[in-house]
């Protein structure tokens, strides 16, 4: 198992087929137990780059920024110039602060030196805002993102959006400014509220989709059935959210479709899932987390499986938009 390297989006840089994220690094749960600490995610990040992979995907939110922190100690054992490092910048990450979030220039620029030091770096490869910031005019920060390029700071500009904003980042692309060259929104087989608007918009500005979420929270895995209860300790099981937004009668259409096309393969409903989108023409990297190295290498043989025409189709017919 090895990961090709595959274009980051429109630019000139060179990525694995597959991002590594690390969202759950130094993240604590309800318990106030750390999901995935230090130590962990080292071993999750040598196995990803034994593997081939140099596209490691942070956010400076992700475990109050332990995970950029984790990511920073690991590099530095490393060679910098092999990995692809992308960060994110909006959500809160000084309390009580009320210029602590979002896209003022006062927070991008406080934060971008912050993620700098905490990953030991000179320069992040990609640069996200991690939402769209409604208060904060968009040539304030497209005009700060740019300043950014040219300092050397970053390389290249993304969106990282919940809820598409087709028009808005058509609109600042317009600008004089450096453009955003990636996006990276939730898509997967059971998730398709981009397709009407926002990826048309992004195939048309060349921008590239790195989509997250690839399995729909675990719900493409498998390890739910429309007819039972959802496994104990599963986010179905307590998560309500979760049941209200994908243990759908539509959903579990879509899945029997995933299933019957994994039988056909001889592998799982997880790797026909992520199969799918590393075939899409639209699609950059997905990204893929995992908690251990065994969940990790299940994820990144998703590379060795191959669809046909037919059920390429046949998965992406499964569920409308």
């Amino acid at each position: 198992m090895g990961l090709e390297t595959v274009s980051l989006g429109s630019t000139g840089t060179k990525v694995s087929e597959i991002a590594f994220g690390t969202w759950r690094f130094g993240r604590e749960n309800d318990d106030g137990e750390v999901e995935i600490d230090e130590e962990r995610a080292h071993e999750l990040l040598d196995a990803y780059a034994d593997a081939g992979g140099n596209f490691v995907d942070t956010a400076d939110m992700y475990g109050d920024g332990e995970s950029e922190r984790y990511i920073g100690n690991w590099l530095a054992d490393r060679d910098r110039e092999d990995f692809v490092i992308a960060s994110k910048i909006y959500w809160p990450t000084r309390k009580d602060d009320p210029n602590g979030r979002g896209l003022s220039r006062k927070h991008l620029r406080r934060q971008t030196d912050r993620i700098l030091d905490r990953l030991g770096t000179e320069y992040i490869d990609l640069l996200y805002i991690h939402r769209w910031d409604a208060d904060t005019p968009a040539e304030e920060f497209m005009r700060t993102l740019d300043e950014f390029v040219r300092d050397g700071k970053v390389n290249y500009l993304g969106t990282s959006t919940l809820e598409p904003n087709a028009w808005k980042v058509a609109k600042a692309n317009e600008m004089e400014y450096e453009p955003f060259r990636l996006a990276q929104p939730r898509y997967n087989l059971v998730n398709r509220e981009i397709e009407p608007n926002y990826l048309p918009m992004c195939e048309d500005y060349d921008i590239g989709i790195i989509p997250w979420s690839p399995l729909a929270g675990g719900f493409l895995t498998g390890k739910y059935s429309r007819d039972e209860e959802p496994p104990e300790g599963s986010r179905g099981a307590t998560d309500q959210q979760f049941r209200d937004s994908y243990l759908t009668e539509k959903n579990f259409d879509a899945l029997e479709v995933v299933e019957a096309v994994a039988e056909e393969v001889g592998t799982t409903p997880a790797t026909v899932s992520l199969a799918w989108l590393l075939e899409h023409d639209a699609v950059t990297a997905p990204i893929v987390g995992a908690r251990t190295v065994e969940q990790l290498e299940e994820n990144l043989s998703a590379t060795d499986a191959s669809l046909t025409d037919e059920q390429f189709e046949r998965l992406a017919n499964a569920k409308s938009a």
